[in-house]
């Protein structure tokens, strides 16, 4: 068995948000609300950041984070069952709407890093 950590893997992701949904969707995503945040962190995900532009009248959500467990898959299977997720996601969904040819967020292309 090795004490070897797995690789930090880097994610970008872009969605569009709804532009009546702005206000909720600050506001569930502001520091006074608890939302999800622990649960991020429980399953490796950290350094979870949303950005917000506007771009030729539609308002796009672009994110950042950070996986740092060893088995992402099942991490993130384990956060797709935690109740309160479930509960998190159906409040934020109907405020998104999806790239064309997606369901969700869609994960960008990393192309350049500096450390």
């Amino acid at each position: 068995m090795s004490d070897e950590k797995a690789p930090v893997k880097r994610m970008g992701m872009v969605v569009e948000l709804k532009s009546e949904c702005q206000a909720r969707y600050r506001e569930l995503h502001s520091d006074g609300h608890p939302g999800v945040r622990d649960l991020l962190l429980k399953y490796g995900l950290s350094k979870f950041a949303i950005y917000l532009q506007e771009i030729q009248g539609k308002l796009y959500e672009f994110a950042y984070c950070e996986y740092t467990g060893d088995d992402y898959e099942a991490d993130m299977a384990a956060l797709d069952a935690e109740p309160r997720n479930t509960e998190w996601l159906k409040m934020c969904d109907p405020m998104q709407i999806p790239l064309p040819g997606s369901d969700g967020w869609t994960v960008m292309e990393e192309v350049y890093f500096n450390e």
